[in-house]
């Protein structure tokens, strides 16, 4: 999909571990990738392996750009086209994301999150381009797309095991053209 990018930075490495820019704007421009600004970090914890979060959004004009990485352990990382009129709507990307591939998967505003556990103890870390705002805070349900999350009975809290289908669901977003 050409709006969702995998980046992967630069490691250096010995026997005392690695180091890594994690995020450097000067770097992407120099690459052609222009990032928006970034106004806040997460950080997430899910102790189970099985562990899904998501399919989750903020509406405008809260509508978040997400940059994801995994800080410990493994996670298959998602993003769903929920731009309506745009080419690939209802079309997703997995990617996984690990404390040792060093990856990392741009999803921008107008994209479905989400993410299932593939280690215990797994962290992942994301910057976002708006402030979290509880009255835009959505979901829809995990299971609803034909994603392959490799899990049939995963940990889900309330807002996720009750969200609406996709095809129940009208989505808030708008395709603009190619980002």
């Amino acid at each position: 999909m050409p709006d969702v990018l995998v980046l992967t930075p630069a490691r250096f490495g010995d026997e005392r571990g690695f180091f890594s820019e994690s995020w450097n704007r000067k770097t992407l421009a120099e690459a052609g990738l222009a990032m928006p600004e970034f106004v806040q970090d997460n950080h997430s914890l899910s102790f189970r392996v099985g562990t899904v979060r998501g399919l989750h959004y903020q509406a405008p004009p809260f509508a978040q750009g997400k940059l994801v990485r995994c800080g410990r352990g493994a996670l298959l990382d998602v993003a769903v086209d929920a731009r309506r009129g745009s080419p690939t709507y209802g079309q997703w990307v997995a990617v996984q994301l690990t404390a040792e591939n060093g990856r990392q998967l741009w999803i921008p505003e107008g994209f479905l999150h989400g993410f299932v556990t593939q280690e215990p103890d797994t962290e992942i870390v994301y910057k976002c381009t708006a402030h979290y705002d509880r009255a835009s805070d959505g979901a829809v349900l995990w299971n609803s797309l034909g994603i392959d999350w490799g899990v049939n009975d995963p940990l889900l809290s309330p807002k996720d095991r009750d969200a609406p289908a996709f095809a129940d669901w009208t989505s808030p977003f708008e395709y603009k053209g190619a980002a």
